[in-house]
């Protein structure tokens, strides 16, 4: 079969099945569109909500307020250690007597 005899097959399909290609194609696109839509939705959403914890904090470092978890914690100064004395028992095997 040639280029020719397909377009000639083609051309004796039914308006109807023309009409099912056509819609089919129409709502594929529109789905590609919708999913696309969607999936940059959420990505925008998620990128406004971490602009909004990053200008939360950026604005109250401007006013002075920190948060007191920010900080690393105080040092000890003192150290203690534990001296721990420790005996290894020999199991033996009675079977094997």
């Amino acid at each position: 079969m040639n280029g020719k005899q397909f377009l000639e097959l083609l051309a004796r399909l039914p308006a109807r099945v023309w009409l099912q290609a056509g819609l089919a194609i129409v709502g594929f696109v529109v789905l590609a569109v919708l999913g696309f839509a969607v999936i940059a939705g959420v990505a925008v959403f998620a990128l406004v909500a971490i602009l909004a914890f990053k200008a939360k904090a950026w604005i109250a470092g401007l006013f002075g307020r920190r948060d007191p978890t920010a900080e690393p914690p105080a040092q000890r100064e003192v150290r203690q250690v534990t001296d721990v004395q420790y005996e290894i028992v020999e199991k033996k095997d009675d079977a094997a007597r």
